[in-house]
């Protein structure tokens, strides 16, 4: 039979630390500190099994635990010597919610439970304080009846200030007992009139009420949004944990606070904290009154003239210091401590890891490592990869006022301020004044690249997290809020609609590409920086990560950044991106235009140099680490001319009448253009491009070699190969081109022919293509695309309603999808390698900035990662933690 209640109290407890997937964190850490002997009100813990029984069993209880819980409240009566109910040995309890994972305020409390019109007497016969006492009990009638009976505090709120206005008071504390009896009745009558049934006096009853809202509340809107937001499964449940109260408000010798063992904003090594005198624990967290300083030293510092705990209870504060280092130690983590002082005497009522920035986590995570507190392993695994994004990006600064006109999905980190402009253009003439612009528009396209690349951030109302928006702004390290469907563009009016307000272009806004908000105005922002912490544990990581981190890139400012955060080469430069400035991109049309192979030639014989020069600066960039180039692989309707503006310019430009170039622009139109005539397909259809590309691939290996002295490491990768004659085709031009250039000038060059596993049936037949093929690069954004069938342009219309419906955990475009493309990689790579035991495997789609995406590589054994240059850090630091996952 499950056990499923866990008792802990008087020095002993039924579980520990290692408990917390049954117990909750923080019923575990009770448990733990407990048998550490630590002074902790006894309780117990409802299992998060129960939870899961709850949730299965159309929210009712197995039959033994009623009599489970009857036994730990004894044990707990016998501990303090009281009994639960009984008006002359009045025992009273809490009721907390305790998941796994810290959820904090996500899930509901209740206090004082025990309370009613005959017990609330014996409360003031035993604390001799009537005041206390009543006071007391309306905390418990408007927490119950909130959290239980669903009606709101408010209602209660407006009977007190009311009350209080009536007699003249400011302040809660000039209420005597008396008021605070009458307040109690007016709060009774209040739940008879609103509910129509009176207040449950019986303890039985408001215990297992408490039990079931707690339980219930793991349901409720705000959990289940931190659970998504966070990462955490549903099917973990939320433990229930009852324990004797102990009260912080009895007196100017009782206080309760919340501390933890280093400060969590800076990672400094000192005690961080607040405490209120004469108060419960809610009253510190809802800011009620102006909470005081731990010790006399930040008392000082914060300019305060509130005495410190250390002055007010300097015995208590003593014990206090005293239990946080021995927790410090013992857990080996800086710990979040909530604590109550009774009458003098300190009580500790939660230990658990507290949160806190990506600075503090590596200050301390290098500290404790140093101290010997823990090992460099640990302190690499200590850090949240995705975390290292606040220091990479400006962020904006917390003490600013914000003015949220619309959210959106936070699709690139960082914060920017700018004007808002709705075209490229208008970006990149204004960057060219030396002006500031966020780039506004309905969805981006390639040929908005100019114009991402000179705005400081780009706000979209359409796409998701995998959106070119998204994807491009990543690459580029600047921030994106996507998806904001609640504002309106207006291109012909240049206008964007917010929330009833009318921006116009010009007009100034902030976007914070952490969550998603976009904001009214400048908001003072902070600048990043990569502290001596951020290079140790850097430095670590890379000493036991086994997987290469290469990065994704096609301009020389991508490669240098890539590089100065360790890159190790270059993992994908998508040659298309290269053809969308100005001077270029009249050429690729007059190229795909041509209907002539001899047409096609004079417009790459304009191409070969510029792609020769892009070509070299990449390899010089990257010193001899090896760099993979990607054949040409557009969806032709990205290059083709739109309106007939650019129809004219381009026809000009050819020599050709613009009605014969309209003709031809609508015979080249596709209905699925991302399943068209697009990677090595147009290779195969004009042979001429992968030979221009291949020219300029291999002349730029022989300059940059001579010019560095270090022989570049090129690896052509051949596009949307789905069937090895693809492969085998394109490969010929390639290896038919290198041998040219190498004759041509005397140096010999060590290239790899690779492609793209970016199609199931690639993957699937990855044996016979390894056959010639001497890489495979796994692009997983198209993997999934075609695995799904789902566009990732359009998949954020209907993916977050699928998390919300828990259809889907996680977006598959962020987080591979293990079960299902992951099975088509580890197929790839297990018959790819059967084939040719040394061919080297990597993965270049957006979830190699995945950690949990590169966690799965590892496991698979991939020899690299590789993604855009501002998740480098976050990849080398995830493959570290891969590494120290797998022993």
């Amino acid at each position: 039979m499950a056990k499923w209640v866990f008792a802990f109290g008087g020095g002993s407890a039924e579980g520990g630390a290692g408990d917390r997937n049954l117990l909750g964190g923080k019923g575990a850490n009770l448990a733990e500190m407990c048998s550490l002997g630590l002074p902790v009100p006894p309780g117990f813990t409802i299992t998060t099994e129960l939870c899961t029984h709850y949730y299965a069993n159309d929210r009712t209880y197995p039959e033994e635990l009623e009599a489970e819980v009857d036994r730990a409240l004894a044990k707990v009566g016998e501990v303090t010597g009281r009994r639960f109910g009984d008006p002359d040995n009045l025992l009273l309890v809490s009721v907390r919610s305790g998941a796994r994972a810290s959820m904090p305020g996500m899930m509901d409390t209740v206090l004082n439970l025990g309370l009613n019109d005959e017990t609330v007497e014996a409360l003031a016969r035993d604390s001799g304080d009537r005041r206390f006492a009543y006071d007391s009990y309306r905390r418990f009638i408007q927490m119950y009846c909130d959290v239980v009976m669903g009606l709101d505090h408010e209602n209660f709120e407006e009977i007190l200030e009311d009350g209080k206005a009536g007699l003249g008071y400011e302040f809660d504390t000039d209420l005597s007992a008396e008021d605070w009896s009458r307040i109690v009745d007016l709060y009774k009558a209040k739940v008879l009139e609103e509910l129509d049934t009176p207040f449950p006096q019986d303890p039985r009853e408001q215990l297992w009420g408490a039990i079931g809202a707690v339980f219930s509340s793991w349901m409720n809107h705000r959990a289940i949004t931190y659970r998504r937001l966070h990462n955490i499964p549903e099917s973990w449940g939320t433990a229930v944990n009852v324990q004797a109260m102990v009260f912080g408000n009895m007196g100017d010798d009782s206080a309760t606070g919340v501390a933890f063992t280093r400060n969590p904003s800076t990672g400094e090594k000192k005690l961080y904290g607040e405490f209120l005198v004469n108060a419960q624990g809610e009253d510190v967290v809802a800011g009620i009154r102006t909470p005081q300083s731990l010790t006399e030293e930040a008392r000082v510092a914060a300019g305060s003239d509130k005495p410190s705990l250390q002055k007010v209870l300097p015995d208590a504060f003593a014990d206090f210091v005293r239990i946080a280092d021995t927790l410090e130690g013992h857990y080996r983590d800086m710990q979040d401590l909530e604590f109550t002082i009774e009458r003098g005497k300190l009580w500790m009522l939660q230990t658990r890891a507290g949160k806190r920035t990506a600075k503090a986590a590596l200050k301390i995570a290098v500290e404790m490592a140093e101290e010997g507190l823990i090992t460099r392993e640990e302190a690499v695994a200590r850090i949240d990869p995705a975390s290292l994004d606040q220091l990479l990006h400006p962020t904006i600064d917390p003490e600013a006022s914000r003015d949220v006109i619309g959210i959106g999905l936070p699709a690139s980190p960082g914060a920017a301020t700018g004007e808002i402009v709705f075209s490229s253009d208008e970006a990149e003439e204004l960057k060219a004044h030396g002006r500031k612009v966020i780039l506004v528009r309905v969805e981006t396209s390639p040929e908005d690249i100019h114009g991402m690349h000179a705005a400081e951030g780009i706000l979209t109302t359409r796409g998701g997290m995998t959106s070119h928006a998204a994807v491009v702004a990543r690459g580029m390290g600047k921030p994106c809020v996507s998806g904001t469907g609640s504002l309106r563009v207006d291109y012909k009016k240049q206008t964007m609609q917010a929330l009833g307000r009318t921006f116009n272009k010009g007009d100034v806004i902030t976007i914070d590409g952490a969550n998603g908000q976009v904001l009214a105005g400048a908001v003072a922002m902070l600048q990043p920086e990569l502290s001596g912490d951020f290079a140790s544990i850097m430095e670590w990581a890379d000493a036991i990560r086994q997987m290469k981190v290469r990065t994704n890139a096609e301009t020389p400012a991508d490669a240098r950044m890539a590089r100065s955060f360790g890159a190790e080469g270059i993992g994908l430069c998508r040659t298309e991106h290269m053809f969308f400035d100005d001077d270029r991109i009249v050429a690729v049309r007059e190229m795909i235009l041509a209907d002539t192979e001899e047409g096609r030639r004079a417009a790459l014989a304009k191409l070969l140099p510029m792609q020769r020069s892009d070509f070299v600066e990449l390899f010089e960039i990257m010193a001899g680490m090896p760099v993979t180039i990607r054949l040409l692989d557009p969806p032709l309707h990205e290059f083709l001319p739109k309106g007939e503006e650019e129809i004219a310019e381009v026809a000009a430009a050819m020599g050709v009448p613009a009605d014969t170039l309209r003709q031809r622009t609508e015979s080249l139109h596709e209905l699925n253009p991302m399943l068209g005539h697009r990677g090595c397909r147009l290779a195969i259809s004009y042979p001429e491009i992968a030979e221009m590309q291949a020219r300029a691939i291999f002349e730029a290996a022989v300059e940059a070699g001579q010019r560095t002295g270090r022989p570049a490491e090129p690896e052509i990768m051949v596009p949307l190969v789905g069937v090895i004659e693809e492969f085998e085709f394109v490969k010929a031009r390639i290896d038919q081109v290198a041998k040219a250039v190498m004759e041509e000038s005397g140096v010999e060059i060590a290239y790899l022919c690779g492609t793209m596993i970016e199609l199931p049936r690639a993957a699937l037949r990855a044996g016979d293509i390894a056959a010639s093929a001497a890489f495979f690069s796994f692009g997983t954004n198209d993997l999934t695309q075609t695995a799904f069938g789902i566009s990732r342009d359009d998949a954020a219309l209907f993916l977050e309603a699928y998390r919300q419906k828990g259809i889907i955990e996680q977006d598959p475009f962020v987080t591979l999808d293990i079960d299902g493309v992951g099975e088509l990689v580890r197929i790839g790579v297990e018959r790819g390698r059967q084939a040719r035991p040394d061919i080297k495997l990597g993965i270049c789609g957006e979830h190699g900035g995945d950690p949990a995406s590169i966690g799965f590589c590892a496991e698979l054994g991939l020899d690299y990662v590789s993604c855009s240059p501002f998740r480098v850090p976050i990849a080398r630091l995830a493959a570290a933690q891969a590494a120290v996952a797998k022993g």
